[in-house]
């Protein structure tokens, strides 16, 4: 890769859009669900991933289930994405919306 392909790698990075939206966590050995909110969906798992294998995340139920199963009894999936064209608080206001009716529609903990 030369110089000026990793330039307009980065650039073209910096400029993409980033899907915000809702998600859910699964562990598939107990069925207890957890649904989260991102400003990036598709960074998030990476960052969950991160700090459930350090034994940082904030949320004691899904650290907890996480130290009792494996890495493979768990998925994440995309529930919905909102309009890019959502930002500030009505980005904010939507996401924290949504995060609640998909908490109660799947009965899950919300994140």
């Amino acid at each position: 890769m030369t110089i000026t392909d990793r330039k307009a790698a980065i650039a073209a990075y910096k400029e993409r859009k980033a899907p915000a939206g809702i998600y859910a966590i699964r562990c598939l050995a107990t069925g207890q669900q957890w649904v989260g909110r991102a400003a990036d969906l598709d960074k998030i798992r990476n960052r969950i991933w991160f700090t459930l294998q350090h034994g940082s995340h904030v949320t004691k139920s899904l650290q907890a289930a996480w130290n009792a199963y494996s890495d493979a009894d768990f998925e994440i999936r995309r529930l919905e994405e909102i309009s890019e064209e959502l930002t500030g608080y009505l980005k904010d206001r939507t996401l924290k919306g949504r995060l609640i009716h998909w908490a109660f529609e799947l009965g899950a903990e919300p994140i």
